[in-house]
């Protein structure tokens, strides 16, 4: 890749997991009120027919590590485990109730934080509870985050035996440099072992996170993390960048200078080589920064046109209500986004007065949800068209304008009604996609709120 494309394309950009990105949400057209009638609006067009998804998000975590930008809450007392268990169930109780019919799970992942943190017994009576007042999709796909240090055999098989096929483990880099700066101390045999149970155990899509752009990585460590997952083979991996944001995280990612984290060109060749070792070794690109063997859902989804991009990451398949259970979580009804309290002992207090623990969130606009499809199109099939009058919008032409520059540098195709993103313009697909973000547009922030593009 050419030096000058990332000098001129590496800027602060959003990852867009949603559209509008968190910091453009307008709250002040927002109540739980306003949330709970776009839910039940979108519950009743498509729990019958594609069914709903569900994010449970489980916060604690016994270390900190430095590269997370995750919400969390580290400690070594696992006696918060039940009271955070109830509470799920409560919370859970409370959208039952206001969805009025059976809801049917077509997905459930579990994230944190690190799910794997609580006991067996804790996570059967989670799922038991949510299926208490709900059914499942006959398509159901259900996963779940694991750290290779606490997975247990018996983690996998209790997960395994109440559904769940998919598993994911944080490996992030395998240097004992890169290790001690993280402060995420994990060996290759615990990846292999958990690895190995889960395919003994059945699951039919294993997946591995590792991450480039870490503090003092260098060429041979994502070299070598790289010629060690594949020795495992798992089904799927995510390989993206390290987002070094510590204006935001604060002291979660200050165990480490600035300039100990390897910027532009250095770290766009940790991505360009990993990237080639995975071709090489049969993994494709799939949406941005994830790669799958040609036996993995994921790959069979993107194949397909039917992949799909949410909180919740890449997805085999969309629903349209996505809710988000436990403390800091994301819901989505399509029409609107709401996020739950981020405060513990907060989110518990709402809790207890029967309310759900919603604090703030976006109400869609007609525009929102046209750049909403255009950018989930981008993200996942590296292409979008307008040719359907209700994909049009009056930006448009503003908007082709601005991309003719990506076009002469070979990152795209403008089509007649649309476009098309180049196998060299996919490294830089946010910096496309920030083409149609007409809110970040509107209104840059006063400071940098995103990491570096590339």
């Amino acid at each position: 890749m050419a030096t000058s494309l990332i000098q001129k394309y590496n800027v602060p950009g959003p990852r867009y997991t949603s559209y509008p990105t968190v910091p453009y949400w307008e709250h002040e057209h927002f109540s739980s009120e306003t949330w709970i009638e776009t839910l039940k609006k979108s519950f009743l067009q498509s729990n019958s027919t594609e069914g709903i998804s569900l994010y449970i998000h489980l916060p604690f975590c016994e270390s900190m590590c430095t590269f997370c930008g995750c919400h969390k809450r580290i400690t070594k007392n696992h006696d918060v485990e039940h009271p955070y268990i109830e509470a799920l169930l409560k919370e859970w109780k409370l959208y039952c109730s206001i969805l009025g019919e059976t809801p049917i799970i077509k997905e459930i992942h579990l994230g944190g934080g690190t799910p794997t943190f609580f006991s067996t017994k804790n996570l059967e009576d989670l799922i038991n509870g949510i299926f208490a007042h709900a059914k499942k999709s006959d398509a159901y796909e259900f996963s779940f985050e694991g750290h290779p240090n606490n997975t247990t055999r018996a983690h996998l098989q209790k997960l395994f035996d109440l559904g769940f096929r998919r598993v994911s483990f944080g490996v992030q880099d395998y240097s004992e440099t890169v290790q001690n700066a993280i402060n995420r101390h994990q060996s290759f045999h615990n990846v292999a072992k958990v690895t190995f149970w889960a395919k003994e155990i059945g699951y039919t899509s294993i997946g591995h996170d590792l991450i480039f752009g870490l503090p003092f990585q260098k060429l041979e460590d994502v070299i070598d993390t790289i010629e060690k997952t594949k020795s495992l083979q798992p089904d799927r991996l995510a390989f993206y960048s390290y987002a070094h944001v510590p204006w935001i995280k604060g002291n979660g990612q200050r165990g480490f200078r600035d300039e100990d984290v390897p910027k532009d060109d250095a770290k766009r060749e940790l991505y360009e080589v990993g990237k080639q070792l995975l071709f090489e070794h049969d993994y494709h690109e799939i949406g941005m920064d994830h790669f799958a063997l040609k036996t993995d859902s994921l790959y069979t989804s993107f194949k397909n046109n039917r992949l799909h991009r949410n909180f919740m990451g890449y997805s085999a398949s969309k629903t349209q209500v996505m809710i988000g259970l436990g403390v800091s979580s994301i819901s989505d009804s399509w029409y609107s986004f709401a996020q739950n309290e981020k405060n513990l002992d907060d989110y518990y207090q709402l809790l207890e007065w029967n309310k759900l623990p919603v604090v703030k969130g976006h109400l869609l606009t007609r525009e929102d949800l046209i750049i909403r499809k255009h950018i989930l199109n981008l993200m996942c099939q590296f292409e979008t068209s307008w040719s359907d009058v209700d994909d049009y919008l009056d930006e448009i032409p503003q908007i082709v304008a601005q991309l003719h520059e990506m076009e002469k540098d070979g990152l795209l195709i403008i089509l007649p009604s649309g476009i098309r993103v180049t196998e060299e313009g996919k490294p830089f697909v946010r910096n496309i996609c920030m083409a149609f973000d007409v809110r970040l547009k509107r209104k840059l922030p006063a400071t940098s709120l995103f990491s570096m593009t590339v």
